[in-house]
């Protein structure tokens, strides 16, 4: 998973009873997820407290000392109409809760009828159903998506009939996921989603993603960014994306089993080898990939080993799938200090995220000399001025599960870490790390994005000005989607490639596309990014132009 700083949602109770209220706490604590209580047991200092902001849910008595009924709901969410609500109520009074869920509250618990797994699932569904309809399309990463293909279509001088088909997916599938949790009477309902940006370049390929900030405008633009990806490596893919809104720490292995067959049941009809490849994401691993493959091949009848890539070695996975995206990384680091006259031996580097992609990046950049002075994940950043122990971190966290604990080392704010001076900056955690604010502080000298989106339009302008050298997410994290088609193929041809071949294809891709895209750059006078965006819009276009238009 990648790391980011951890959110402990916010609850605000509203309960004038304090046994009712003890109780409500006492659940809370038995909860997987991690929660902070604030109670109040009037309604005006509930305001107050929606009004100073923070909170992320309500827990609502409508019988309060300065309110009743639904005037209280009314009241409340005339304040603070974005906050979802979960009324409180007792069996005389199920008509005013019912009513109270058509005025806008987001569930209701029934007094005396309420144990831990139903007020947690109260909480996330409340929280989820008001995401959903709240910000599905309003993602920061689309709107920085489009800005991305708007530059450069007008730098291409391309049809506006090509930017526009471009702007939103070819698909888009949306569904409520219903899963048994290990509790067999409790059912879990989640949101999941497939995209397919493209589907002019052949099958669609992209991950699946478990997160709690999973919606469909981050969905959408990271299937664009694959397909400019497969684009740029000449790979014959369109982008696609999937994901589960849903946080995979607070779910069993078995809860986690089910979560992901009745996923890939809903959404059976569109993937397939020749259809769309999903692979593993952000809170996803080859296990899943293997429940995948599993639940597909059950409804075929036979073993479909190309129905997903990243799945485990065993049923036709590739020994370089996982290590793929910081392998690849590695590789262009290794370009871009050749073309800045920068020797790695000796050199340094800050890598944000230890998980799948920061931990490879860490490894395979000391392998070429690289000094890692800074890691971090979710838990914890840490700083080593004097280097850090590859095989001791990997070790620890494989021991432990987390960095937080590992002896040796300081300390410091995950801002602390991007500011760190060092050569090589590889954030490879959530999007938007890198911002206008920080921007101006970072002291590196090439930073190489393992992330989607890791860095804001405003931050690329500044670190441009400043001559940081960015190896942007189109090329640096492309090794993964590069590797996942050498598996599709591998499975294809039920044949089996070699680590040592799979390396050695895989760099040449990556240097042929950074050479393409620095080639573009100096042509047209732009920056990397933006290069390696007109390379690979073109080729898209040229796709859609030459298969033309239906009927």
């Amino acid at each position: 998973m990648a790391d980011t700083e951890e959110h402990h949602t916010r609850i605000l109770i509203v309960e004038d009873n304090p046994l009712h209220l003890k109780f409500f706490e006492t659940l809370l604590a038995q909860s997987r997820t991690a929660f902070e209580v604030v109670a109040s047991d009037r309604l005006s200092t509930a305001i107050e407290h929606l009004v100073r902001g923070g909170i992320d849910v309500v827990v609502l008595d409508l019988m309060l000392p300065d309110s009743s009924g639904l005037d209280t709901l009314g009241r409340l969410l005339a304040r603070a109409p974005e906050i979802p609500v979960i009324v409180l109520t007792s069996v005389d009074d199920m008509d005013v809760a019912t009513r109270a869920v058509d005025a806008g509250a987001r569930d209701f618990l029934v007094k005396g009828r309420v144990d831990a797994d139903r007020l947690d699932r109260a909480i996330r569904y409340a929280l989820s159903s008001s995401r959903a309809i709240r910000s599905e399309w309003q993602s920061p990463l689309l709107l920085s998506a489009h800005r991305q293909l708007g530059k450069a279509v007008q730098l291409l001088d391309l049809d506006d009939n090509i930017r526009q088909r471009l702007m939103f997916p070819a698909r888009a599938h949306i569904v409520s996921i219903p899963f048994r949790r290990d509790k067999y009477d409790l059912v879990e309902t989640v949101f999941g989603y497939r995209v397919q940006h493209v589907l002019t370049m052949g099958p669609t390929k992209g991950g699946v993603r478990y997160h709690m900030s999973v919606n469909l405008g981050d969905v959408t633009a990271l299937a664009m960014l694959m397909t400019w990806k497969c684009s740029l490596m000449h790979l014959p893919f369109g982008g696609a994306k999937g994901g589960v809104r849903v946080d995979p720490g607070t779910l069993s292995h078995g809860e986690l089993q089910r979560l992901t067959r009745r996923y890939t049941a809903e959404i059976i009809d569109i993937i397939g080898p020749q259809k769309d490849v999903p692979a593993p994401d952000m809170g996803t691993n080859e296990q899943t990939m293997a429940w995948m493959m599993d639940t597909y091949s059950q409804q075929v009848g036979h073993a479909v080993p190309s129905v997903v890539t990243g799945k485990p070695v065993v049923l036709g996975g590739s020994p370089a799938r996982s290590s793929a995206t910081g392998r690849g990384l590695s590789f262009l680091v290794q370009e871009a200090a050749t073309h800045l006259g920068l020797a790695l031996e000796g050199s340094t580097a800050v890598v944000q995220g230890f998980g799948n992609v920061g931990m490879h990046s860490v490894h395979c950049l000391a392998e070429l000399g690289v000094t890692i002075i800074g890691v971090s994940d979710v838990s914890v950043a840490l700083h080593n001025p004097r280097g850090f122990s590859v095989e001791a971190l990997e070790r620890w966290v494989e021991s432990h599960g987390v960095l937080a604990g590992f002896p040796e080392a300081e300390i410091i704010s995950p801002k602390e870490l991007l500011e760190l001076r060092c050569d090589v900056l590889v954030p490879a955690a959530l999007s938007g790390q890198i911002t206008a604010e920080n921007a101006g502080r970072l002291q590196c000298k090439i930073v190489a994005e393992g992330a989607n989106g890791p860095t804001t339009s405003e931050a690329d302008d500044i670190l441009e000005e400043r001559g940081i050298f960015i190896l942007p997410d189109l090329l640096a994290n492309a090794g993964g989607v590069t590797v996942s088609y050498f598996e599709w193929l591998q499975g294809l041809q039920n044949y089996t490639w070699s680590l040592e071949d799979v390396n050695t294809r895989l760099r040449k891709l990556m240097s042929e596309a950074f050479h393409r895209s620095m080639r573009r750059s100096a042509e047209r006078h732009v920056d990397l990014r933006t290069a390696a965006a007109m390379e690979a819009i073109e080729r898209v276009s040229q796709a859609l132009l030459k298969r033309g238009l239906f009927p």
